[in-house]
């Protein structure tokens, strides 16, 4: 709870790694501090050294560990003496607490990132073995049209994709330091904020100092909230989508039994799809976990306590949805006879018709379409499937309705009707005809190495500055022992 002087953010209900954080900030302030004369260097050492005796004090203890400085305050200057509370000169509880929650959200964002890049190499994966799987595609719960396998995993790929991009665009914002900004118009100190933000990481600083603590911290949780509720309705849709699979006798794609699958408890013929289950599930909670996010800082009004944790966006359920749906994906099983049959089975052809006589014959796209829908009508009365339609009728029914000669002889019509010339004679760009399929699984993994990098690049620079800060505490408290100085 916020104490009386209502300076206190939400850190005490943080979780994650708030408190490696907030140690890393405080081993920050005391370097800056040093270097810009602000604490005499021997004092400085002693300070130093203090605060890493508390850290290695509470964590042999295996006690829960506090990130709020009123806690930590104490403990030190027990080490060092009242000189200790030097290291609070130009900061306050409200910065400390935002720059806590920014690095938790990056944090939390380049785990999901990675996460997400794991099952887009998998998607590809997937993809690059199923180039001519035809499958049935669905509109409105129906089969609408034959597309490919991997046609249909690209599609998620690019999804997959767009989050990573999102993420990518989030993090640009995200990590930008609001350390120095104080409670919230800065001190009389000359706090080098610049300094800050380097030691601990950031790119940047976020530079309005009322900004700093009490409008950006809403607005960053917010846009990692919104990507990551979007990758959950995503991927929500994804499970469902193969669920419904389930309610045929002889489903085309199934998981594979094991632990992705449950069985009844009393019938046994049945396996259940429990893993696309608890993804929907998982994806449903998850979205009301960022709605949350949004609801907490709803009509707020700016330094208000709601939504200032700091672990704003959590990424513990992210990171569990996002581990299951790389599950589902290796446990993927298609059976490519079934998937054919199962398109043969209905009329998801009959669309070619209709271009096949525009294309050859130039017979308008509504006859050709009027006659497909007919055909279609004859061939369900009559219990039939399209390939099963004697030649000598649908020319006859053509010519019922347009009133001339049918311009497809019969070697054209079959061609026309057949699930692979309609996927695979597909001509427009990101289309399932295999020239297309393949230049965008050679697309997908060409994009990934680039993302692969930034993802690379962006945890190398955060572990060369704690690298980096470590080494000078490290420094500074070494003085302090040579010195003796340490303690009083």
């Amino acid at each position: 709870m916020p104490s009386s002087s209502g300076d206190l953010n939400a850190g005490s209900r943080g979780g994650g790694r708030s408190v490696e954080f907030f140690d890393q900030i405080n081993k920050a302030s005391i370097v800056m501090l040093e270097e810009g004369g602000l604490v005499p260097h021997p004092m400085a050492a002693s300070i130093a050294d203090g605060i890493g005796q508390v850290i290695a004090k509470e964590s042999a203890s295996g006690s829960p560990r506090s990130a709020d400085y009123l806690d930590f305050e104490p403990k030190l200057m027990a080490v060092v003496g009242q000189d200790a509370s030097r290291l609070h000169i130009g900061r306050s509880r409200q910065d400390i607490g935002a720059t806590i929650a920014r690095m938790s959200l990056r944090d939390g964002l380049l785990s999901e990132y990675e996460a997400l890049v794991a099952s887009r190499k998998k998607l590809l994966a997937i993809a690059g073995q199923h180039k001519q799987t035809v499958i049935p595609a669905y509109t409105h719960g129906v089969q609408a049209q034959p597309t490919t396998f991997a046609h249909y995993l690209l599609a998620w790929e690019s999804a997959v994709a767009r989050l990573c991009e999102r993420l990518q665009q989030a993090y640009q914002r995200i990590n930008n330091s609001p350390l120095g900004a104080a409670a919230l118009g800065t001190s009389s100190f000359p706090i080098d904020r610049k300094r800050l933000a380097v030691l601990l990481g950031f790119d940047g600083l976020i530079e309005n100092s009322y900004d700093a603590n009490h409008i950006a911290s809403t607005d960053s949780s917010l846009e990692v909230a919104s990507a990551l509720q979007i990758s959950a309705i995503q991927l929500g849709q994804f499970a469902q989508d193969l669920h419904a699979q389930y309610a045929a006798p002889s489903p085309w794609l199934m998981l594979s039994e094991g632990k992705l699958t449950g069985v009844s408890s009393l019938m046994p013929q049945k396996r259940n799809p429990a893993a696309l289950e608890q993804l929907r599930t998982q994806c449903s909670i998850m979205v009301g976990d960022m709605q949350t996010v949004f609801l907490l800082s709803h009509n707020n009004r700016p330094g208000m306590f709601d939504s200032r944790s700091y672990d704003p966006v959590p990424s513990t359920r992210p990171l569990q949805v996002y581990g299951l749906f790389l599950e589902v994906l290796d446990g993927l099983v298609v059976d490519r006879d079934r998937a054919l049959a199962e398109v043969n089975a209905d009329y998801a052809t009959t669309s070619g018709i209709a271009d096949a006589l525009l294309r050859t014959a130039d017979v308008p796209f509504r006859i050709g379409h009027h006659y497909a829908s007919t055909l279609t009508n004859y061939g369900r009365s009559h219990g039939l499937k399209l390939n099963e339609i004697p030649y000598a009728e649908a020319a006859r029914i053509y010519e019922a309705e347009a009133k001339q000669d049918f311009p497809l002889d019969e070697a054209e019509f079959k061609q026309t009707i057949s699930a692979e010339q309609m996927v695979f004679g597909s001509r427009g760009i990101g289309g399932p005809q295999l020239a297309e399929v393949t230049r965008m699984l050679a697309d997908g993994h060409s994009k990934m190495k680039p993302d692969l990098d930034w993802l690379k690049s962006r945890k190398d620079r955060l572990a060369a500055a704690e690298s980096a800060l470590n080494t000078a505490v490290a420094a500074l408290a070494a003085d302090a022992r040579a010195n003796g100085s340490a303690s009083r």
